[in-house]
Order: C-alpha cells, then structure tokens, then sequence
C-alpha cells in the first residue's frame, strides 16, 4: 500500500488539539477516511485498570491494520504518557483479515472496527486523566497516517450504559485462548523460515494464521499448504535479532470456521 509522505502530512495530522477532559468517552477526531475517538468504561477494576476502546469508524472502501502491518503499514499506536496517573495502555485486537491490495500481503480490517484498551493506573484510590497520543495508518488507494490527541476524564460519566455495552461488546471479539484442537504447533524450519501446522474445528477451508513482529523480528505474508491432512503455514523471516530473545514469545491468531484463538509462540 502506497504512503503519502508520513512526515509532511504527520505535521498537518497532528495539529489536532488536544480536546479538553470533560467526558468518560473523547469527541470524535474527522480524518479523510473515517474518525476516531477514545470511550471507557469509566471507573477502574479492582485491579486498577480501566477498559476502554479505540473506536475506528472507517468509511466505505478504507481499511484500517492489525497490530502487524506488513512492510509497509503503520500499526494502531497510542502513547499515555502524558495523562495523569496513567502507567500504561494496552491495546488488544480483534481477528484481522487477509488483505492484498497489490503492493503487498498485510493484516487489517475493511470496516469499523473497535480496539479494547487496557489503561492501568499508578494510584487506583486517585483520580485519572487520559491525554493520549493516537497513530494509524487508514487506506484506501493510499495510506494516510492519522494522528491526533485525544482526551478522557474517566470519572466525569462513569456510569454511562452506552459507553460500557461499547467496551463490553468490544472486548467480546477478541481472540480465546489457544486450546488443543484449535491452536498451532512449531514445526523444524531453519533461520529464515517459520513453520507451524495449525489445528482448527470445522471447515478448513477458512483457517489463517497471523504473526505479530515483535523484538526485532519481521515477517512475510504466511504460505498456506496441505499435506497427510494436516494444515501446515510457512512464513519466511525477512529479519531478525542478533540474539534470540529471552523471555516471552512471538503474538499469534488463527482464525477459522469456529472463531479465532490467539497465543505465544517461541521465538524462532
């Protein structure tokens, strides 16, 4: 997918001014291919985390990426750190969907879509204020880079029934945990390859496998094969670390006929 040049158009998308804490969901911000905004839930957890989502409504023909975007994509980012007893945010992602626009195999979604978000806080017993950096590549022919400020005051509606069926309704689309029958296993491949056979109820016909590149490491678009019945997906390691990582392992989905499972794999 082709990029109009992300530092000067980065400038202008930019200029979007913060908005003020008045709400326990954002105004909207107005791109050329959709808008975006931030709702919570309102009051935190018992674990001090308020759950919100980053609402991407897309209009007709633009797409939006997953957290890996291929070589050339952006991936939906947000940075907290100027908010106020904030110590982090986490974004989750539903199951993307294959796209091939031509330039390229790259994971994402062709209609509005919305990220749960994970903010922890550094205080729970004290008041919070979301002034959140948001970055996103949105597509049609092009990509545009979307970046804006949005901000939240958590506490100012907590109670708001419509904010939290949205967050509800949105953490329900997120992958279960692999099990067994619906999960992948690592096969032997070699330094510049990554080979899993994946197992998945129902019709095999629909089964993907999506890869994150995390810690240095970068991917291709998965090559799907079958063979004695087994479902097997090669991906080709465009680049990695000096040293294998310690710790962790590499994000994975696999959709199918039944839904989508999502867990860590070793790193290769």
């Amino acid at each position: 997918m082709r990029y109009l040049n992300i530092v000067a158009l980065g400038a202008v998308v930019g200029l979007g001014a913060a908005l003020p804490a008045e709400a326990s969901s954002s105004a909207w911000y107005n791109s050329e291919g959709g808008k975006v905004r931030l709702v919570t839930s309102g009051k935190p957890d018992e674990a001090g985390q308020i759950h919100g989502v980053l609402d991407i409504a897309l209009k007709p023909g633009w797409k939006t990426y997953w957290r890996d975007p291929g070589a050339a994509g952006v991936p939906p980012q947000i940075d907290v750190s100027a908010s106020t007893n904030v110590a982090d945010a986490r974004l989750s992602f539903p199951p993307p969907q294959r796209h091939d626009d031509g330039y390229g195999k790259w994971a994402g979604y062709d209609r509005p879509v919305s990220l749960p978000v994970t903010f922890t806080l550094s205080s729970p017993d004290q008041p919070a204020t979301i002034d959140a950096n948001i970055f996103l590549g949105i597509c049609e022919t092009i990509c545009i880079p979307v970046q804006t400020r949005l901000s939240v005051d958590p506490a100012s509606d907590p109670d708001n029934a419509t904010d939290a069926a949205l967050v509800k309704t949105a953490l329900a689309t997120l992958p279960s945990p692999a099990r067994p029958d619906f999960g992948i296993s690592v096969l032997p491949g070699d330094h510049e390859t990554l080979v899993v056979e994946a197992q998945s109820p129902g019709d095999r016909d629909s089964v993907d496998f999506f890869i994150a590149g995390e810690r240095d490491y970068m991917f291709g678009a998965p090559v799907r094969s079958e063979k004695d019945g087994k479902i097997v997906f090669t991906v080709p390691i465009l680049d990695r670390p000096s040293a294998t990582p310690t710790g962790g392992g590499l994000y994975y989905t696999l959709t199918g006929a039944e839904g989508a499972v999502d867990g860590l794999l070793p790193f290769p």
